[in-house]
């Protein structure tokens, strides 16, 4: 989604969900793929663009990632390996004008709201066949390869492979927290509201929680919370699906804002924010609380030098225990106009780079050694217990330099919350989900109900034009 978090991919990662709109190609049959049988091996010369290369401002990340390629080079020498140097990884319109023209990478990026959209246009090449290759496969998360598989379902045609996974938790500053005599962070909604209270009572400045509101991360912020009190964005699938959220459980998450707004006074005047700009708030020290993901800790370490020690998680509260969190991420696709060489070598380098423990982004010792953090809850990309899982946390907790304690509250309630993958046409349907949230939180006298009508109405629009 966020170790850096898939070489600062977090980062780039909500730049994709700040702006990306729902893909607009014609719908195509979905490409069988030139992928032939998974015995296709890259034994001749090939070469492979690979996308989401990280920026020259990420400059740990962007030399580790091209010391990988140079490694990974060296051992597979008829392979080549070129990085995309694009940043943003992902500019929505670009994206789809290279996707309609088949001119992305061979190995191309995508954040988890993307190949849904891609398959049905039948832009990406399938490699089911190829899934025998694929490193520590039966380890990864059965839900995040299922991002990639038509439909979202267990069985059938396979078009990517996940590399980063995130769930939303509570971020809250140790700091304040002590200073207004809270011991535990708050587990329920209405605990979050009579916490938030203390923190505004330290004084004028302070602020108790904070939302997001702009940049579709409003509606995006809507649905985690939404899934924590038992809701659903969407039911159904394809011309079947049609939006759930106008319900009791739908209204108490705009009630439940606007009464910290305008009846507790304890969320600020500034609104309208978007991903980053709660980071910013609580790198002044005088924001308590807000909905994020563990890419946003690190963020906002490496932009405002905030201290690790200030900064901890909890899951997303629930109603009377936290129950449900909205799980996102990136991974990469193949270009249907791939070879089977293409797809081996492409594959082979993502086992190396994000697949394996000790390996590129599992390579902890380095990163610690080049004063990044290792210790914070991401990548999350295996199952708990499984042998991928237990090398790479062994790994990481020896290499540890950040306080992990902070966030063992957020990881231990991963592993009894349920993840819920965020909905179809999820950028278009967070767009209206934004107005409802800024209404919210700067109308006193907001119907919150007709609020509700007219996002769930948009929201069933998007869905039928789908």
């Amino acid at each position: 989604m966020k170790s850096t978090v898939r070489r600062g991919a977090g980062i780039r990662r909500t730049v994709a969900i700040a702006t990306a709109a729902a893909l607009a190609l014609p719908v195509a049959a979905c490409s069988s793929s030139s992928s032939g049988s998974s015995s296709n091996n890259a034994s001749g010369p090939v070469t492979i663009t690979v996308g989401c290369e990280p920026p020259t401002t990420q400059k740990a990340q962007r030399q580790f990632f091209l010391d990988d390629i140079a490694a990974f080079e060296k051992a597979n020498p008829n392979i080549t390996v070129k990085g995309d140097d694009a940043n943003p990884c992902e500019v929505p319109a670009k994206f789809t004008a290279q996707l309609a023209a088949g001119t992305e990478d061979n190995v191309f990026y995508t954040a988890f709201t993307d190949p849904a959209n891609v398959i049905a246009a039948g832009q990406a090449a399938d490699i089911q066949s190829y899934v025998g290759q694929i490193a520590n496969e039966s380890s990864i998360l059965p839900q995040l390869l299922n991002v990639y598989r038509q439909g979202e379902t267990t069985s059938g045609d396979l078009y990517g492979i996940p590399v980063n996974n995130y769930s939303e938790g509570l971020v809250y500053n140790t700091t304040l927290f002590k200073q207004a005599g809270i011991a535990s962070p708050p587990a329920t909604w209405a605990e979050v509201e009579a916490d938030a209270k203390k923190i505004s009572a330290l004084g004028s400045g302070y602020v108790g929680y904070v939302d997001l509101s702009a940049q579709n991360t409003g509606g995006w912020h809507f649905a985690a919370e939404l899934y924590s009190r038992g809701g659903q964005m969407v039911t159904g699938s394809g011309s079947n699906a049609k939006a759930a959220f106008d319900t009791s459980a739908g209204l108490a998450v705009l009630q439940t804002l606007h009464q910290m707004r305008f009846v507790d006074n304890d969320m600020g005047t500034k609104q309208g924010l978007a991903w980053q700009d709660p980071q910013q708030l609580m790198s002044t020290g005088k924001l308590g609380m807000y909905v994020g993901a563990p890419d946003t800790v690190t963020n906002m370490h490496a932009t405002y030098n905030t201290p690790y020690t200030n900064i901890a998680m909890a899951p997303l509260p629930g109603v009377s225990s936290p129950t449900a969190t909205l799980l996102g991420g990136d991974g990469y696709m193949f270009n249907k106009k791939d070879t089977p060489a293409q797809i081996v070598a492409g594959i082979k380098f993502l086992n190396f780079e994000f697949l394996t423990p000790n390996d590129g982004q599992f390579n902890y010792t380095r990163t610690a050694k080049a004063g990044q953090p290792v210790g914070l809850p991401e990548p999350d990309l295996f199952t708990a217990g499984s042998a991928a899982d237990q090398q790479a946390s062994a790994d990481e907790k020896a290499s540890a330099n950040v306080p992990s304690a902070n966030f063992s509250a957020y990881t231990n309630a991963l592993s009894t919350m349920q993840l819920v993958i965020e909905p179809p046409q999820a950028q278009a349907i967070y767009a209206q989900g934004d107005k409802a949230m800024y209404a919210a939180l700067t109308n006193p006298n907001a119907n919150l109900q007709q609020l509700l009508d007219t996002f769930s109405s948009a929201a069933n629009e998007i869905l039928q034009n789908q």
